[in-house]
């Protein structure tokens, strides 16, 4: 029987869901393997930037493509790719340099599926309100890292750090089985004849210039790219910072590391879906101001937390999961309304791609200013790292 094209959101939700659980993979067992491989925390960072590197190699070209082409085909590569970036890193890494290009295909896997998912259902859905069908979409991307701490930390506590890999591997291949079995093809081809992508189209560098001379859509953009430094940053470093907690209380919380680390990461869906609708009633550029001191001041006083309560860590937790999320609709809303209908597409690429830039310099500069610092086993160095991190927003 053939769906309703509104019956498709669900599915390209739990699509999602399996395609982002391959996210937190890394976070989870970084410092295993730092032990066993004796990484420094700067090539511990680096590993972790590979994989928002790879996303930043591939979007603009995926995003091109689904211009020229149904989505799903997009969709379909990534999924693929994604699922070998992760058996890669399970069968095959066994260093520094073999890490970092299993990540970077595990990158390259999320960006042939994230924002080609979104397009399949635009492309799909003509009628009733799209806006509340993208907003589920990218509320979602929190559940699936979520889950991608939790099942991560399961495996690895049960089996060790390569099952991880390989186990979660299954998820961005069930997205793809989902894809293609469910999801049927663009009834009328997008386009006829052979298909050419020139590097304008891939890197539309006249269109940027535009985006970026316009103040409000511009500021959105390195707004974004802030926010995502200090979220990335945050999601690659939570568990290790969990390690380093148990270490100085010298008790464990009753939840695994991993296992709190998803659960908090859930606090982010319903805080980015508020936050927007705050905005709303008090204006853009004033929430998120708001937002980002707070989430710099939360961020900070975390770090500081080592040694007291588990509870105390874990409320500051929570709180700065919330305020790093609660501006992320908000920015990305922002752009869309704000930027020139005829170069809008160009705009959020570039919003995209700059974001995820913030992800890739994250990680490192966070493991970096652990190394300089001190080390991990520093609560000075931690300090450090955070506020590293936040400063930018």
């Amino acid at each position: 029987m053939r769906l309703k094209p509104t019956g498709y959101t669900p599915l390209m939700l739990m699509a999602q869901t399996c395609a982002l659980l391959g996210f937190a993979c890394y976070a989870v067992v970084l410092t295993t393997l730092q032990d066993e491989w004796h990484l420094s925390n700067l090539q511990s960072g680096l590993i972790a930037s590979a994989f928002f590197f790879g996303y930043m190699l591939m979007v603009p070209l995926a995003t091109a493509l689904t211009d020229r082409v149904d989505a799903k085909k997009v969709y379909l590569v990534g999924g693929l790719s994604a699922s070998c970036g992760l058996l890669g890193m399970g069968l095959f890494a066994y260093n520094f340099w073999t890490a970092l290009i299993f990540m970077a295909l595990n990158g390259i896997g999320l960006a042939g599926t994230y924002m080609p998912g979104l397009k399949i259902l635009s492309d799909r859905i003509k009628t009733g309100e799209l806006t509340r069908h993208i907003a589920f979409y990218t509320a979602f991307f929190g559940i699936g890292t979520g889950f991608s701490y939790l099942c991560s930390g399961w495996i690895l506590n049960s089996l060790g750090w390569r099952y991880v890999f390989g186990i979660i591997a299954l998820g961005p291949f069930t997205a793809l089985l989902i894809v293609l079995l469910f999801i049927p093809a663009l009834t009328h081809e997008k386009w006829h004849g052979p298909i050419r992508i020139h590097l304008r189209d891939i890197f539309p560098l006249d269109k940027w210039r535009l985006v970026l001379q316009d103040k409000t859509a511009s500021g959105f953009i390195f707004g974004y790219t802030a926010h995502s430094l200090e979220l990335f940053a945050s999601r690659s470093w939570l568990v290790a910072f969990f390690a380093f907690c148990t270490v100085v209380t010298g008790e464990t919380f009753f939840l695994a590391a991993t296992t709190l680390a998803g659960i908090i990461n859930f606090f982010g869906v319903p805080s980015s879906i508020l936050g927007n609708e705050i905005a709303l009633r008090i204006g853009r550029q004033k929430w998120v101001c708001i937002v980002m001191v707070t989430s710099a001041a939360l961020g900070i006083a975390l770090a500081c937390s080592t040694g007291q309560s588990w509870w105390l860590i874990i409320i500051l937790a929570i709180g700065h999961a919330i305020s790093i999320m609660a501006d992320s609709a908000t920015l990305t809303a922002g752009l869309v309304i704000s930027a020139q209908e005829n170069i809008k597409g160009a705009a959020m690429g570039l919003h995209s791609l700059m974001g995820f830039g913030g992800g890739l310099l994250g990680p490192a500069i966070f493991g970096f200013v652990l190394d300089i610092s001190g080390s991990r086993f520093s609560q000075t160095a931690w300090i450090w790292a955070y506020g590293a991190v936040v400063i930018w927003g």
